[in-house]
């Protein structure tokens, strides 16, 4: 007899499934509780009900291990208000027959959709957790992404999804979404973090959000960690897994926000972390808040602190309702769960279609007790069996009535919170950046010591050159050079540009900044760095080869390659945004620095490059170009040098030899124009490539050609 799945007779025998040699869970086969419509929000109370473990809700005949339901406790909510914790006013969630498709394109015949979620239908109420598991690729992210309103250009949904039975969208404040992938700032601590975070999101005066920070470091149990650095130093290791999500979703919870969307949220903790954190939401639920977040797999006690479950495999809804209920459809179906077995494990088991390859690679081996394991099931027929009975149980009326009651019964409008000014956001996004740059050895410091060390090997090399005619051609090489490695040496900003992009990338998402305030914070607080170390490495290299000892010259140079530093920065932000990959970005940008260093001007003059290609355009947009014709204009437009004892020729004759410059006094100004230009020119096109989202785009692009190739790959992992 198959181990795995009973028959219907023995589904509903414990003897004859002890007499298997394997224990597992049995429900009687009962219809499911009746939901009430007394489990909903009652609209006119302040206060929002606490949902937490009801333990003599468990039946009779279930094992001392088997999973309370979690139910609501009049009385523990009370007693939390008496407690002193922040009430929030609830927000319910309705989706009904929820449907989303993806677009994809096929060579020849147009565009195709592919139904990632199909017909889902389900609800969450204040104070409880909701949880939409089942495995890879089953729809789960996508749901979510669906209920939140955050669908991906690609993905069309179709159904209904109703805040407080109104149909809307979740208003600015009103929700919090936190991705899979935690995006932090390393270089801030946990209070840092969270307080930049609620000066971007939040109006009001800076003191007054003062308690709101405390509050979400108290919510999410962060006290102990809160002035630590995230990403820790020498003699500090960086925040823990666990500490680092908690802390993405504190982030998210300064606005106070009704629902609360997060996507994994034990993606890649240990089972302690894993625990702990539930904990954290179960207590944040309490307080009235909606929890709504997929989950791939838990322990036994994560699973028991859930309130209510949507299963889905294939984006098939393979049932929804509470967790209790959830073990006693499996066992209704004819696959109990083994009462050694985490329930989830177990639901996976049954549903995951990877299984079958597994016993494909092991149906000849054999354990100690016969079988090699319990995965004989075909997972095809499994999944087809739990959702015809799922459909045709009491558990599905019973959400269907509920919901229709839910979409009858409108709840309170809820309004877009105030947001902070964009001159506000501005001025923090700034602050913040100098903080960052400040303590981030990728960004200054190691970009300081590299055009010290720079200035200090081209000045002594090309030191003591002298002042006659001999000593032009020397002085051209050395600020050929030190042009090129400074603008070669910036690569090494390339990893602090990517996380730069990224944190703009997460917080534009969620609406706490946008494009035009990010450009503006980020250039108003790289200037001073920018002209930090270009004054610095300029005092050694400048006169060390000797340049003209005269301020208003020295001041020139110093300003042309702050210029093209600023221009350079804007290039980089463009190339690390299409990459977001630090090798990538780095390989790009050296492949572009090398290109304008041969149409320099140097290696031949710039007049006698070929048209094609190398002299229009490359020539025209090389740094390299404006920037030695400007400081060799500067140094030499107006001297002359001895030839012979009588004789002299112009410092511009004198250069030309090596060099095309222009003898017009005005000449350097035009070039230093021209970067300047460049500098704006580069950021308006970053602008242009943010605004318009292009990166998503070509990601678009991207799974369009995979799909094309190979049908089967899901670009999106709709998890």
């Amino acid at each position: 007899m198959d181990p795995y799945r009973s028959s219907s007779s023995s589904a509903s025998s414990p003897a004859a499934a002890l007499a298997m040699g394997r224990r597992h869970y049995y429900l009687p086969a009962r219809p499911a509780r009746p939901i009430s419509f007394e489990d909903s929000p009652d609209w006119a109370d302040d206060d929002v009900d606490s949902i937490h473990l009801a333990t003599a809700s468990a039946s009779a005949s279930l094992p001392t291990t088997a999973y309370p339901s979690p139910s609501p406790t009049p009385s523990s909510s009370s007693a939390a208000c008496r407690g002193g914790e922040r009430k929030v006013a609830g927000a319910t969630l309705v989706w009904k027959e929820l449907s989303v498709s993806l677009t994809r394109s096929r060579s020849g015949s147009g565009s195709a959709d592919r139904r990632v979620v199909k017909s889902s239908t389900g609800y969450a109420l204040p104070g409880t957790l909701t949880v939409i598991m089942g495995p890879a690729r089953s729809g789960k992210s996508t749901l979510l992404r669906a209920i939140a309103g955050r669908l991906r250009p690609a993905e069309r949904m179709y159904g209904q999804v109703l805040l407080n039975a109104t149909n809307t969208r979740l208003p600015y404040g009103s929700y919090g979404f936190v991705d899979r992938h935690d995006v932090l700032i390393d270089s801030l601590t946990v209070r840092e973090m969270l307080y930049y975070s609620a000066h971007l999101q939040l109006p009001g005066l800076f003191s007054s959000k003062t308690s709101i920070v405390e509050d979400a470091i108290a919510a999410m149990s962060l006290a102990d960690y809160a002035d630590n650095l995230i990403g820790g130093h020498c003699f500090i290791n960086s925040l823990p897994a666990g500490e680092r999500r908690r802390l993405s979703i504190a982030r998210e919870l300064v606005m106070r926000p009704h629902v609360l969307f997060i996507d994994e949220p034990l993606y890649h903790l240990d089972s302690v972390s894993a625990l702990l954190l539930m904990v954290t939401l179960k207590k944040l639920a309490s307080t009235g808040c909606t929890v709504i977040f997929t989950m791939y797999q838990s322990s036994t006690e994560v699973f028991g602190l859930f309130d209510r479950i949507c299963l889905l495999s294939n984006g098939n809804t393979l049932f929804f309702g509470e967790t209790l209920s959830c073990l006693q459809h499996f066992s209704n179906a004819g696959f109990p769960c083994p009462i050694m077995q985490s329930p989830s494990d177990h639901f996976l088991r049954a549903i995951n279609t990877d299984f079958d390859r597994i016993i494909a690679m092991c149906k000849n081996l054999q354990d100690d007790q016969g079988d090699f394991s319990s995965v004989s099931m075909d997972t095809a027929v499994a999944i087809r069996t739990l959702e015809a009975t799922y459909k045709s149980s009491a558990d599905s009326v019973a959400v269907e009535s509920l919901v229709a009651k839910l979409m009858e019964k409108e709840g309170p409008h809820l309004k877009s919170k105030g947001r902070a000014s964009n001159t506000t956001r501005i001025g923090v996004l700034t602050w913040r950046s100098l903080v960052i740059m400040s303590r981030n050895r990728k960004y200054f410091w190691s970009r300081f010591a590299l055009y010290m060390l720079l200035a200090l090997s081209v000045g002594t090399i090309f030191n003591n050159a002298g002042h006659s005619l001999s000593s032009v051609m020397v002085r051209v090489s050395a600020i050929f050079v030190y042009v090129s490695f400074v603008i070669l040496l910036s690569v090494s900003g390339v990893p602090a540009h990517i996380d730069e992009i990224k944190i703009y990338s997460h917080e534009e998402a969620n609406q706490h900044s946008s494009t035009m305030v990010f450009l503006l914070g980020h250039f108003l607080s790289s200037i001073p760095f920018l002209f930090l170390v270009t004054i610095s490495s300029s005092l050694v290299f400048y006169f060390l080869i000797g340049l003209r000892n005269e301020f208003n010259l020295f001041m020139y140079f110093v300003v042309t390659m702050f210029m093209c530093l600023l221009a350079n920065e804007a290039l980089m932000m463009i190339v690390a945004y299409i990459w977001l990959d630090t090798y990538k970005c780095t390989l790009t940008l050296i492949c572009l620095y090398v290109i304008m260093m041969l149409v320099g001007g140097y290696f031949r003059i710039r007049g006698g490059l070929p048209c094609t290609v190398w002299k229009y355009p490359l020539s025209y947009v090389s740094f390299h170009v404006y920037a030695v014709e400007g400081l060799l204009e500067n140094e030499y437009v107006g001297t002359s040098f001895a030839v012979g004892a009588i004789r002299t020729i112009p410092g511009v004759q004198a250069v030309g030899g090596s060099y095309d410059i222009s003898s017009s006094a005005n000449a350097k100004w035009v070039n230093l124009l021209v970067l300047f230009v460049m500098a704006v020119g580069y950021r308006v096109v970053l602008y242009v490539l943010l605004r318009l989202n292009v990166r998503k785009h070509m990601r678009l692009l991207g799974s369009w050609c995979c799909w094309s190739w190979t049908p089967q790959s899901d670009y999106y992992s709709s998890n």
